[in-house]
């Protein structure tokens, strides 16, 4: 049977990475009690870096949108990896949210949007978050955006 969730995600045009390979040493993600803290992941596909900062004044943050969605996409290969299921997610409690970008760039919570609606978008209000989105001078394999979270579990 298919998890309703990416059954949710295959309607918006949409699919988890076939994979999201670590750049270091630490986990995807750890669960304490019903909480699943997942590291950051940036906007890569597969391990592939995709966007790229730091953006300035003028850029198209509909481009950053869609780099901030796909390190949700990997933060849902996360979760399933790590709880098994996307289904598992009772709600999403936090998101954190960093832009590479230029001093005094005003648009980085617009970019981190596209992190954030993507949760929305597969569990409604349950996906409503806590949220940072902060600028950042750079990020790992000079990506674009990265993004993190805390979910709760069933």
């Amino acid at each position: 049977m298919t998890c309703p969730i990416e059954q949710r995600l295959g309607e918006l045009g949409l699919a988890l990475p076939p994979s999201a390979p670590s750049r270091a040493f630490f986990l995807p993600g750890k669960i304490t009690g019903n909480l699943l803290f997942l590291s950051g992941q940036i906007c890569e596909w597969e391990g592939e870096p995709r966007y790229f900062g730091p953006v300035g004044t003028g850029f198209d943050t509909g481009i950053g949108y869609g780099a901030a969605q796909m390190c949700a996409l990997n933060l849902l290969f996360s979760i399933r990896a790590v709880a098994g299921s996307l289904s598992r997610v009772r709600q999403v409690i936090r998101l954190g949210g960093f832009v590479a970008a230029d001093p005094g760039y005003p648009d980085g919570p617009l970019i981190v949007n596209g992190a954030s609606q993507l949760f929305i978008d597969l569990w409604g209000d349950a996906g409503r978050h806590a949220r940072t989105a902060v600028n950042v001078a750079s990020l790992p394999a000079n990506a674009l955006v990265e993004v993190e979270a805390v979910v709760e579990l069933d």
